[in-house]
């Protein structure tokens, strides 16, 4: 068990925390949610002892090991990856490099053979026997090959790191595990596996995430951050949300009531104060009107931006037509004879693991690559808006956000422009911020914004949630299924993926495509064993 007593964090003179007193118990999965700045990452790091709270403390069952998601990805790159992932269990790998040690000296004594003694003890006691084996299930459950276990990490590539990060942190049982954003660069199969790896884990997880779905899968209460105060919900993301909109509405309908007493009293002390042989009444009613207090409705911190595509003109029947693409990029055919086409209807989620497949798709069709061999049509009724997944570009320079969306816009006037900006939450002076600045999030917003003001019947989304809130996500969400035109996109959030697709694809390794007509839950659930046997087959818009 981890509890907090009175933890107070402050920045200067503003108050993160105040006087939090929270417990988390073994068995339950706490889902930490709150709007960006309000402090859950920084929550997630007093809690692991990597930071120390103004006041207040953190307190740990005695003999319980923690365990947390490390943020550095290179902190590791000079060990190799299985020993990277023992490492998760601290005082483990110190026997095993102790072992070592004792075994490769030339004159080994009685002393050194106790000592081997002692930490053979020791090591079987912390099933040291199970280690590599225990290590390597992890990281073939989070798709790390085992040919991979053995390279150093540096020779690993960056969503390959965070899948081994994360296998360190699940290592050897932890008794507390604490995991910041951990499906971040995972692909929809790994975060599969987690979801069913944290279902079936019986200690305390603390998880901060902005997928919707994971939050609903895994978490069995919800520990809700907004004005510095935490406050528990059982239940999942959803049942948090139903719960927190009824208590408001709750309240509200009892300040109504209230309120309506209120005027009633007053009008009745009004009317009768003056009148002798009512004024005992009048004031036993301002007694009773003194009573009534209106409960505090404090609003959420959080924001929500409105994120609205419309079209400037309505798509014809002929929209996109593929013909045997095909690309080879360092020796690796990521696209081999892809072939298919568009209906007018179709919203296509490109999942799987390939992401270098899926962008390179997605260059080729929006003319920043040329294939290897192969052809594209666009319809001729068609306009395209394209996300990229790398969008540092677009943003190097020295405009306002005004100036930078003004560029995209038909429409000049700055106040039109402010309105689309407005609905993506830059206000007032945000306006006149340098985009060269801006955070992660903001850069998204900017961009989702840039496609809003092109009236485009075509959307391409090559990974929009990365950098986004859980209230921009949803919003994005909503947007996405409210659309009327086509899309294409890839994302790692499964509620995404699942309630705005109609038409699944999938490159598979060697640059093959899977294309069928179906939901996504319904995809996983047919393809399961042919794509866990990687024995895969070309089928162009069929649903079987």
């Amino acid at each position: 068990m981890i509890s907090t007593s009175n933890v107070t964090l402050r920045v200067g003179k503003k108050a993160l925390f105040e006087d939090v007193n929270i417990k988390f118990t073994e068995g339950n999965c706490y889902g930490l949610i709150g709007a960006n700045g309000a402090g859950k990452s920084t929550f997630l790091r007093i809690l692991s002892g990597q930071l120390e709270p103004t006041s207040g403390e953190v307190i740990i069952t005695p003999g319980e090991r923690l365990s947390f998601l490390q943020q550095d990805h290179f902190k590791y790159d000079e060990f190799p990856v299985l020993d990277t992932v023992i490492m998760g269990n601290a005082r483990l790998y110190e026997i095993m490099k102790e072992k070592e040690a004792l075994y490769a000296k030339e004159d080994f004594t009685d002393e050194d053979g106790i000592k081997a003694s002692e930490l053979e003890a020791e090591f079987a006691t912390m099933n040291g026997w199970e280690a590599e084996s225990d290590a390597a299930s992890l990281l073939n459950g989070l798709g790390i090959d085992t040919d991979m276990h053995y390279k150093l990490m540096k020779d690993l590539n960056g969503p390959e790191k965070v899948k081994v990060l994360l296998a360190q942190a699940l290592f050897g049982n932890p008794d507390i595990l604490l995991l910041d954003e951990p499906t971040n660069h995972l692909d929809l199969d790994a975060i599969a596996w987690l979801e069913e790896f944290l279902i079936g884990f019986e200690n305390t997880v603390i998880v901060v995430s902005h997928d919707r779905y994971f939050l609903n899968k895994v978490c069995t209460q919800i520990a809700d951050i907004d004005y510095g105060k935490i406050k528990l919900y059982a239940g999942n993301y959803d049942f948090w949300y139903e719960s927190s909109q009824l208590l408001i509405r709750q309240m509200k309908e009892a300040n109504k009531k209230k309120e309506e007493k209120i005027k009633e009293l007053q009008e009745f002390i009004s009317r009768f104060s003056a009148n002798a042989s009512k004024s005992k009444q009048a004031t036993s009613r301002k007694r009773a009107l003194e009573k009534i207090q209106l409960d505090d409705i404090q609003p959420s911190s959080r924001k929500y931006p409105y994120i609205d595509f419309r079209p400037n003109r309505e798509i014809g029947n002929e929209v996109l037509t593929v013909d045997g693409l095909s690309k080879t990029i360092d020796g690796e055919k990521v696209l081999d004879n892809i072939s298919f086409t568009l209906n007018r209807e179709d919203k296509v989620a490109f999942v799987g693991g390939n992401e270098l497949a899926k962008t390179t798709l997605f260059q080729i069709l929006m003319g920043e690559m040329e294939p290897d061999e192969g052809t594209y049509k666009w319809g001729v009724t068609t306009t395209q808006a394209y996300f990229p997944l790398d969008h540092g570009n677009e943003f190097d320079n020295d405009y306002t956000i005004v100036e930078w969306l003004t560029q995209y816009s038909e429409e000049k006037d700055a106040t039109y422009v402010r309105g689309f900006l407005g609905r993506m939450l830059f206000s007032g002076d945000d306006g006149v911020k340098r985009v060269k600045v801006l955070s992660g999030g903001e850069k998204v917003r900017c961009l989702l914004s840039k496609m809003m003001i092109s009236g485009a019947n075509v959307l391409l989304l090559n990974e929009p949630t990365n950098h986004l809130d859980m209230e921009s996500i949803t919003a994005l969400n909503n947007g996405m299924i409210k659309f009327p035109g086509v899309i294409l996109f890839s994302s790692r959030d499964h509620q995404i993926v699942q309630t705005t697709a109609n038409r699944i694809m999938e490159i598979v390794p060697g640059g093959k495509l899977i294309d069928k007509i179906t939901t996504y839950d319904e995809y996983l659930e047919s393809d399961e064993m042919a794509r866990k046997r990687q024995t895969y087959t070309v089928v162009e818009g069929e649903d079987n």
